[in-house]
């Protein structure tokens, strides 16, 4: 009978309800290259037992939010919108750091100013969308831990 109840039960939940449980941020904080452009930098956390890919993320504080990679083309670093998505493995993690994979705010509505919180949406595709509040650094070196974390 238990077996048979829990059968019922997984049957209503889909398994990207599940997934979506499991993926989390942390530290997640946003800077500004100019008062036009901006990029969101955190941990992507999967705790959940599939994989699950970035595919987009959105945001009211810009007019465009994209997933952008920087890579190095005949010894010049070179900024690009990422195709596909971010996928981040199961029981694992993903960095969208400085010099590397990063969620890019162009058209922003107003400049970012340190302290600001940016909210955006990241969508997982088949494992659901997550929200996050980013706050505002501009000093914040590449590198530096902070306490904040966005949810």
């Amino acid at each position: 009978m238990i077996r048979m109840t829990l059968a019922a039960v997984a049957a209503l939940f889909p398994a990207a309800a599940l997934a979506q449980d499991g993926v989390a941020v942390r530290d997640a904080y946003a800077r500004s290259a100019n008062p036009k452009a901006g990029a969101v930098f955190m941990v992507i956390e999967n705790r959940g037992t599939t994989e699950c890919i970035l595919t987009a993320a959105s945001t009211e504080a810009a007019e465009r939010a994209e997933l952008h990679t920087h890579a190095e083309e005949a010894g010049v670093m070179k900024m690009s919108r990422i195709e596909g998505g971010i996928a981040v493995p199961a029981g694992g993690e993903h960095g969208l750091v400085r010099g590397g994979d990063h969620v890019m705010l162009m058209g922003l509505q107003s400049p970012l100013a340190d302290g600001d919180t940016v909210a955006l949406t990241l969508d997982f595709g088949d494992c659901g969308t997550l929200p996050v509040e980013a706050t505002v650094d501009n000093d914040r070196a590449p590198d530096e831990p902070h306490s904040h974390m966005g949810h």
